[in-house]
């Protein structure tokens, strides 16, 4: 192991070290002011509702604070101790190549999802559970998870071999052509997503034509958004939250709002809901999300032009040169330079969602929009008082508290 490895280790310890740093502060902050409601607020939201979302924020930080510490430990005993017997297990079942190479990563991955998964039904089943939040059963859980599993096997597979078949055809230009198929799988998945995929999770059911669906139509022409239709969700199998997106791009554009939202909004709300993800369209927020993913995918296969060749990571951990270990290793260290860019993206995306607030407030006025805030806040237990610091670097929405005072300020 050289000292870019010891760099890398280095960088995992000191990104989960600055990660239970920052959940501590928001741990800190909102305790301190579990018992005060915010003055703008008293008429709308209960001492017990402020109370009651100040516990669900500590008790997902202490989960987060374990989930941090234990995915860096996770991640250094890969490094360090795991990796080396998973490849020569598999070294010895298989012939160098292609093969080889797609089995040591897809064999990491199912284990590293393995690993994953007690948190995923800490925050499901005791979390969540405790708080009201879930109504899914561990049977339906387990059923989700084999459904992703099994999908991600079968577009990664395909993915990798051909990922590792361009290296060995073309290996100094190999991640360009690779980062183009990436592109353009991802453009394909935008499209197959809400027709093919969704519905393998979730029913997906026409917006019944009364009221609401005349009103919703309504804003749409107004907005000069044309959708090739609405859609409802049943989120309500799975959790109380309420939420509604787009899928799709052009013709195929859907919009689903989920049951929970209908249930538990006024139509008033639901419009301003909608209104805001159409702000999102029309300031192209959506566009300028795949821009940036795309400028950060390109970084990503330089990087891995380097990595997975015969000088990158995998002599650095003492490995014989093996593209798939440096490709595992680039998963592992990627966290600490993700984390590292955490602010940023959050900083873009709570700029947008301002902008998208105006949007929704030119179109359906300021107190509808304000209302279905306060009313997203109660439901989805999110506290009114964050650490500055701690929203500044992980929220990608503004707190509610600044979003209602912008639209009140704002022209």
């Amino acid at each position: 192991m050289n000292s870019l490895a010891v760099v890398i280790c280095g960088a995992i310890l000191l990104s989960a070290g600055f990660g239970v740093y920052l959940r501590l502060r928001q741990m800190a902050f909102v305790r301190d002011h579990r018992d005060e409601t915010p003055p703008d607020f008293r008429d709308s939201v209960t001492a017990q509702e402020h109370e009651r979302a100040a516990d669900y924020t500590v008790a997902n930080a202490k989960i987060s604070i374990a989930e941090a510490l234990y995915s860096a430990f996770v991640s250094l005993a890969w490094l360090l101790f795991w990796l080396a017997p998973l490849y020569w297990a598999i070294a010895a079942a298989t012939v160098p190549g292609l093969w080889r190479s797609v089995a040591v990563v897809l064999a990491f991955a199912a284990l590293a999802s393995l690993l994953d998964l007690p948190f995923s039904l800490a925050r499901t089943f005791w979390l969540d559970a405790r708080f009201g939040m879930n109504r899914q059963s561990l049977g339906g859980f387990l059923l989700d998870w084999i459904k992703s599993s099994a999908l991600e096997f079968a577009l990664g597979a395909p993915l990798l071999l051909a990922m590792f078949a361009l290296l060995a055809a073309f290996p100094d230009r190999w991640w360009i052509f690779a980062y183009a198929g990436f592109m353009l799988f991802v453009l394909a998945m935008t499209m197959v997503y809400p027709t093919f995929i969704a519905p393998i999770f979730n029913s997906f059911t026409p917006m019944p034509q009364d009221a609401l669906r005349e009103r919703l139509e309504a804003l749409l022409n107004r907005c000069d958004f044309s959708a090739h239709d609405l859609y409802v969700m049943d989120a309500s199998k799975r959790s109380t939250r309420g939420n509604a997106y787009f899928a799709g791009f052009g013709k195929m554009r859907r919009i689903v709002l989920f049951d929970t939202l209908i249930a538990k909004h006024s139509p008033d709300e639901i419009e301003s809901i909608l209104a805001h993800e159409l702000g999102h369209f029309k300031f192209g927020h959506i566009k300028q999300s795949m821009a940036l993913m795309a400028a950060v995918a390109l970084a990503g296969f330089a990087v891995l032009y380097w990595a997975l060749g015969p000088t990158g990571l995998a002599p650095a951990f003492g490995f014989p040169f093996e593209p798939a270990i440096g490709f595992v290793i680039v998963l592992l260290a990627r966290e600490p330079v993700m984390h590292l860019l955490t602010p940023i993206f959050s900083w873009r995306s709570r700029r947008a969602e301002f902008e998208a607030d105006d949007f929704a407030k030119a179109m359906v006025g300021e107190e509808p929009m304000v209302s279905a805030l306060t009313r997203l806040t109660r439901d989805n237990l999110s506290t009114l008082t964050p650490d500055r610091l701690y929203a500044m670097f992980y929220y990608s929405h503004p707190p509610v508290p600044e979003r209602i005072a912008h639209l009140r300020d704002s022209a």
